[in-house]
């Protein structure tokens, strides 16, 4: 099983350990790879980590990489998007400040999410959410200058909510979480990415 972790900016570092945990728990081996370029997607599945997503986009789009790895995401490679990968996936993607935004996204997971939901930097935080869809009952998470996914349609599925907001979506081979389940102590989140990873 190779895992490739979008490695342009972000917590790359964060989410190749915690991957590595998940993995050791459910006693699998696994390889765990940087991607930057097309060349690259040769995985099984692929984490869009946190950092700027206007960012994220406008480089994977320089790099050739966006439309491919749409088209590998539509044919039914497993994509793990957390925060700003969680805004890449959106098909409506909107900022508390700025309104309407247009970015280079991958635009293919029926959720609406609002950048910035919570405020900039500062207005980070810890709480407690529900992974019980997940097996991992109440946890400890990490918001970030996190998004919020507002809305959901079609094939998207709520797998947790918090104040009102959806902050985990399934949606097929697509999971997308608003929190960093890079930086919780739990390694819930990237098992059950892992599980999706080897249907």
């Amino acid at each position: 099983m190779k895992i490739g972790i979008l490695a342009y900016q972000g917590s790359f570092e964060e989410h190749a350990l915690q991957t590595r945990r998940a993995l050791d728990v459910m006693g699998l081996d696994g390889e765990i790879v940087p991607v930057k370029q097309k060349k690259d997607l040769d995985v099984d599945g692929i984490i869009i980590p946190g950092g700027e997503s206007t960012t994220i986009g406008i480089v994977a789009s320089k790099m050739g990489l966006l439309d491919e790895l749409k088209a590998k995401a539509n044919e039914g490679l497993p994509v793990l998007g957390t925060c700003a990968g969680a805004i890449m996936l959106g098909k409506e993607v909107s900022d508390a400040k700025v309104g309407k935004k247009s970015q280079p996204l991958l635009g293919i997971m029926d959720i609406s999410v609002m950048r910035n939901y919570y405020g900039r930097q500062r207005e980070s935080f810890e709480a407690n959410v529900d992974l019980s869809e997940l097996d991992g009952g109440m946890q400890r998470v990490v918001f970030i200058r996190a998004p919020a996914i507002l809305k959901v349609w079609g094939n998207a599925q709520s797998l947790s909510k918090f104040q009102g907001t959806y902050v985990i979506v399934k949606e097929g081979s697509l999971l997308a979480t608003t929190f960093h389940p890079e930086l919780s102590s739990t390694t819930k989140v990237h098992e059950y990415f892992i599980s999706m990873v080897r249907k």
